[in-house]
């Protein structure tokens, strides 16, 4: 019989499928293969969310007070091998299981003195949003050179979830993980996220490159996947000379006071003026201890966020007791307080206090913690918890940066919650910060790892912007961070202390300081036409 009846027949061979696009379909023959055992099938299909959590698990303890940021990667690995190939849906669902393995121990402080209702909430709410982004990496998973477009859906995520819902929440980003690792000099270059894309890139890289193995028929491939863990590595390496402490404009003295809290929880400042004494007192024997030569006397001071719930503008006794240890030093005092206007919201505010003038200026937290600081959708959220009803006045967000002339440096305040928030720092470094300042109060969540992982975010940001970057905080740990990300002083928790240290002024901005959200736009757009084309291929497919 000739070629064409042959084929009129229709028993032409089938030409060679594309062996990317043919492994999951022979991968699903074998599942529904009668031959397996029953167990065999089920252990089979267990497979994947086992390990889809097990990657969860993993990432989670890359994260400090763990210097294990290598485990990172080969968690993006383990959880691009689970995704490589699969549905929409399944990519969701696994994606959902990741995600609750790695928030659910992360944020576990969440729940400190609350209970596990607004952790659990918080948990599934970012998996969820987790699952989402999977989703998308799975549908990018049969591109070819997929670990670059997969790493760019992960940014996309990850830039979700740090606006929405409710003006985001950026803990968990991947490069808050890695203050301690060989990629942190690309945040100069592009900010958290192209740190967070080079952690992502590498990690599906290495999946690939396990995936594709060494046959010669898929050189091609086997490149793409060297390529992808050997970029992000050459170009930490090329961003190095980024990373400097160099005193640009000179060297100040600087000193963080750490007061301490009555106690732990929810009811950190439940005596109130005791926490205002004690950062007082601590203030004033740091004075006892310059007048004795056993310090150098400081340029200036910063006290936490919170070191007096009490306004000073409405309470004589507190603005008093504020301005006799702002005397006894003798130098300008960054004072946190929360301000209670007659009317609208509450402020949480950075103070200024000069020892001649008094109060001199102020700043107000733009970003501010929802469900912490103010409470959406109240009379909804209280049918799950009551304890909403312990802020029972929202705080209202600033709006300008805050950067305090003090002892002729630039000090720009970053409050707490602010850190995690990529614009909240740039623009206070652009609007003429030399040092930044976090002034923070963690006594609400014990003794839990939330404190560590704040200080790693300081970590990042120091490089991120080339500054000194100052932590006072009212329970620890405080700390004292260089330009280059190292903590050179830092404090124990629940102890009263005093950092004095000389640190350098810089005034030059990095790449990331400079060009902004750029890089991640640049990101999204990669991520855009990945899917787009994941989707058009599809559609090609069908018609």
């Amino acid at each position: 019989m000739s070629s064409s009846a042959t084929r009129e027949a229709g028993n032409e061979p089938p030409k060679p499928a594309d062996r990317s696009e043919a492994e999951p379909a022979a991968e699903s023959a074998r599942d529904a293969s009668p031959a397996a055992s029953p167990a065999r099938r089920w252990a089979e299909r267990l497979a994947r969310p086992a390990l889809a959590a097990a990657s969860g698990g993993l990432l989670y303890l890359s994260f400090p007070p763990r210097p294990l940021w290598w485990l990172a990667p080969l968690a993006l690995a383990l959880l691009g091998a689970c995704l490589y190939g699969r549905r929409a849906r399944a990519g969701f669902g696994l994606g959902v299981l990741h995600g609750l393995a790695f928030l659910l121990p992360l944020l576990v402080w969440t729940g400190e003195g609350v209970g596990p209702v607004p952790w659990l909430a918080l948990v599934t709410l970012e998996s969820l949003l987790i699952g989402l982004t999977t989703l998308g990496v799975a549908l990018v998973s049969r591109l070819p050179g997929w670990p670059l477009w997969g790493a760019a859906v992960w940014i996309a995520g990850e830039a979700l979830r740090a606006r929405a819902p409710f003006g985001g929440f950026s803990w968990g980003k991947l490069a808050f993980g890695q203050p301690d690792g060989v990629f942190l000099p690309l945040a100069a270059l592009g900010g958290t996220p192209l740190l967070s894309f080079a952690v992502a890139l590498v990690g599906f890289g290495l999946c690939e490159a396990v995936r594709v193995g060494a046959g010669t028929r898929r050189a091609t491939a086997a490149l793409l996947a060297a390529t992808a863990v050997a970029a992000p590595l050459a170009g930490a390496l090329a961003a190095r000379p980024l990373v400097s402490d160099a005193a640009e404009d000179g060297t100040v003295v600087a000193a963080v006071v750490q007061g301490n809290v009555p106690r732990a929880g929810f009811d950190f400042n439940a005596q109130r003026r005791q926490v205002l004494d004690n950062h007082a007192n601590r203030t004033i024997q740091l004075a006892e201890d310059v007048k004795a030569g056993r310090v150098p006397k400081p340029d200036f001071v910063v006290w936490p966020e919170n070191s007096s719930d009490i306004d000073p503008y409405a309470e004589q006794d507190a603005y008093e007791v504020i301005d006799n240890a702002v005397k006894a030093i003798g130098v300008p005092v960054a004072i946190g307080s929360v301000l209670a206007p007659e009317t609208g919201p509450l402020r949480n505010t950075m103070i200024l206090w000069d020892p001649v003038k008094g109060p001199t200026d102020t700043y107000d937290k733009r970003k501010i913690q929802p469900f912490g600081e103010r409470i959406p959708m109240r009379s909804f959220v209280r049918l799950f918890s009551s304890d909403v009803d312990r802020v029972r006045r929202d705080f209202g967000p600033g709006k300008e940066p805050g950067v305090f002339a003090m002892a002729g440096s630039g000090v720009g305040m970053v409050t707490c919650y602010e850190a995690a928030f990529d614009d909240a720092v740039r623009s206070t470094v652009r609007a003429g910060a030399q040092v930044i300042a976090v002034p923070s109060n963690n006594a609400t969540f014990g003794r839990t790892e939330m404190t560590y992982q704040q200080l790693a975010m300081d970590r990042v940001r120091a490089v991120e912007h080339s500054r000194t970057v100052l932590v006072p905080v009212t329970s620890g740990v405080s700390a004292v961070i260089r330009p280059d990300g190292t903590i050179v002083q830092q404090t124990k928790m629940f102890t009263a202390d005093a950092l004095v240290a000389e640190i350098p002024l810089r005034s030059g901005q990095t790449p990331a300081t400079r060009f902004g959200p750029l890089v991640e736009y640049a990101l999204l757009a990669v991520a855009a036409a990945g899917l787009g084309w994941s989707l058009a291929r599809r559609f090609t497919k069908v018609s």
